[in-house]
């Protein structure tokens, strides 16, 4: 494992590629982590206190908390200041090196400080100019702050959850911010293939309501779908009471029969063959309108048999199947440890570290874990050197305030 204070050369498919991130929290930080994992040189502009992660979890060092880490590996930190013009100036200069801009920053705070869109790609025309804003700009929510819990307030998920359970709950995991990053990182390469088509940068938004509303309504819509309506939203499967684990003599297990094969075998281990001739469960549409029925059923038949008799059964029968794994567990299941999906590295102030692999793999252009998650500001001298500055110039930056080099950073907060 390459040490994080040491430079690399990446050999992935966005090797050469230079992004500036003025991201912070999750979703801005997960979707710069994906281009950097990939290759991509990733400079992460912090404010003077840092990312408000760096202080978000248990930790060694009171700046590098675990929420943190898990979102800002392969990056090189930098802290400018960009309440002063001196730190506006370097930022500009860097631009001008720049391949892709994106930040998680409202807009208007942006334009106030000439680092708008127009204004950045004017100066490089090239430029991929990413906004990740929680709406988009020219909708009655314009300039609303945006976190997860209220974007899956909005969107529906909590109301979904509210059908399960009897009350509104959030989804848990930050769906919103971890689902709009990956379309975030989704369009930022959209955009750079658009580029190297025609010579073009341009703006991209990336709202995260309008996001998780199209990634809701994809099975949500139902007969909303149609004009006029053709039934309510929900998708009944998914909502199902019955769709759950289901309980074995000494435990839990999930088990999905789909197919009409599927279901058929199914019915005859358990000793009911004559089910697939019920009205109810004959064939897949049959069952769709039954599900919760169907799900009930089968959850009855087994628990009789412990868990791994079961697997071992729908192993043979060839239906999709698996127990219920608590994280821990998740992180000694057989299949990741085979394949060394979570890595144990060696951070040079943080210690002995796990996280998880890249989980997509390239044949010619293998993406990887280059750099360890940086100090704040880390790489303040390197980044300023890289576009020209001297050493004095880098020093009175320092004294003006409008860098904070590692050795004059502040102390760092605690939580």
């Amino acid at each position: 494992m390459v040490p994080a204070s040491q430079p690399t050369a990446s050999s992935g498919p966005l090797a050469g590629v230079r992004v500036l991130d003025l991201t912070s929290v999750v979703l801005g930080p997960y979707a710069t982590q994906m281009l950097g994992d990939l290759g991509a040189d990733i400079i992460k502009i912090e404010p003077p206190e840092g990312d408000t992660t760096r202080y978000t979890g248990p930790r060694v060092s009171a700046d590098m908390a675990s929420l943190f880490l898990g979102v800002n590996r392969n990056k090189r930190s930098i802290v400018l200041d960009l309440k002063t013009q001196a730190a506006r100036d370097v930022l500009l200069r860097l631009v001008d090196r720049a391949d892709v801009f994106v930040h998680n920053i409202r807009p208007q705070k942006l334009d106030k400080i000439g680092l708008g869109p127009e204004t950045l790609l004017a100066r490089n025309p090239r430029l991929i100019y990413a906004g990740i804003h929680g709406w988009r700009e020219d909708g009655p929510y314009s300039g609303r702050p945006a976190y997860d819990d209220i974007i899956q307030g909005l969107c529906g998920v909590a109301s979904l959850m509210d059908q399960l359970t009897g009350e509104p709950r959030y989804a848990p995991t930050i769906l919103a911010d971890k689902t709009s990053g990956l379309v975030a990182a989704q369009a930022i390469l959209a955009a750079l293939y658009h580029r190297e088509k025609t010579g073009r940068g341009q703006f991209v938004e990336i709202p995260m309501f309008e996001t998780m509303v199209a990634f809701i309504m994809v099975e949500h819509l139902h007969g909303l779908g149609f004009e006029p309506a053709r039934g309510e939203p929900g998708y009944a499967r998914v909502l199902a009471p019955w769709r759950r684990p289901y309980r074995t003599a000494d435990g839990y297990l999930c088990m999905l029969a789909y197919t009409d094969a599927q279901w058929r075998k199914f019915w005859g281990e358990v000793g009911r063959p004559e089910m697939m001739q019920d009205p109810r469960f004959v064939d897949m549409a049959a069952r769709s309108r039954n599900i919760d029925e169907v799900y009930r059923l089968a959850g009855e038949q087994l628990t009789g048999r412990t868990t791994a008799d079961w697997l071992a059964a729908f192993d043979r029968l060839e239906i999709p199947a698996g127990p219920v794994k608590s994280l821990r567990e998740v992180m000694d299941d057989p299949h990741l440890r085979e394949v060394g999906f979570f890595r144990h590295v060696t951070h040079p102030s943080e210690g002995a570290l796990v996280m998880p692999d890249v989980p997509v793999r390239y044949s010619a252009s293998p993406a990887g874990i280059e750099r360890l998650p940086p100090r704040l500001g880390e790489h303040g001298r390197e980044i300023l050197t890289e576009i020209g500055l001297r050493s004095e110039e880098i020093e009175a930056l320092a004294k003006d305030g409008g860098v904070v080099l590692p050795d004059a950073a502040p102390a760092a907060r605690r939580a």
